[in-house]
């Protein structure tokens, strides 16, 4: 399943890619790609976890960029 989601306080772009990484390391993520410029993300995971999964990538954005959160 693939979503594109807009990202909110995402102040630089080596935040962005150590996001990219953290989510991308995480069971059940496919790919991931944070644009910092556009402030998206774009994550396609499993299907059948997906909304576990979205809880584990809002943890590993937090702990990257504490006040940044995602726009469902």
């Amino acid at each position: 399943m693939k979503k594109v989601y807009r990202l909110e306080e995402l102040d630089c772009a080596n935040c962005a890619a150590k996001m990219e990484r953290a989510i991308n390391e995480l069971p059940g993520v496919e790919k991931a790609t944070v644009n910092f410029m556009a402030q998206k993300l774009v994550l396609t995971a499993e299907e059948s976890r997906y909304q576990e999964i979205l809880q584990q990538v809002e943890d590993a954005i937090r702990r990257v960029e504490p006040e940044c959160r995602i726009v469902k």
